[in-house]
């Protein structure tokens, strides 16, 4: 019953930093266009502590339950590799990521978010039930 808990407090608070990104700096905090800002050396303050607060989330997690959240990854390393690439690529085709689009798009109903949002739900059914009848 109380296993919700955890990922309910986690979602409220990608959304207050959402938000909060929005309000105080105007941004969208949607992590391609981050990482992509950071790279090329604009806001890099903002957006390193952005990615900090991201990579810090499992250790703060940790500091606060007494482990790490479980993870397994079953891909190999080629597999990873490649789907990284094409997160990256359609990233830039879709004009932004899950995060940006899936989060603050669809607060803002924006039809562009909507549609890219429906999109990316498709696909990984379609990805999740072509995988699942492979094993």
């Amino acid at each position: 019953m109380i296993s919700y808990w955890p990922s309910l407090a986690g979602g409220m608070l990608i959304g207050l930093s959402a938000m909060l990104l929005l309000i105080v700096n105007g941004r969208i905090a949607g992590i391609s266009g981050i990482v992509g800002r950071l790279l090329d050396g604009q806001q890099i303050g903002l957006n390193a502590a952005f990615l900090a607060g991201l990579l810090l989330g499992p250790w703060l997690y940790a500091a606060a339950t007494g482990h790490l959240p479980p993870v397994a990854i079953v891909a190999s390393t080629p597999v990873l590799v490649v789907a990284g690439l094409l997160v990256g690529i359609g990233t830039r085709m879709g004009s932004g990521c899950t995060s940006g689009h899936g989060i603050l798009g669809l607060a803002r109903f924006s039809k562009r978010s909507l549609v890219a949002t429906c999109i990316f739900l498709a696909t990984g059914v379609v990805v999740a039930t072509v995988m699942g009848a492979w094993r």
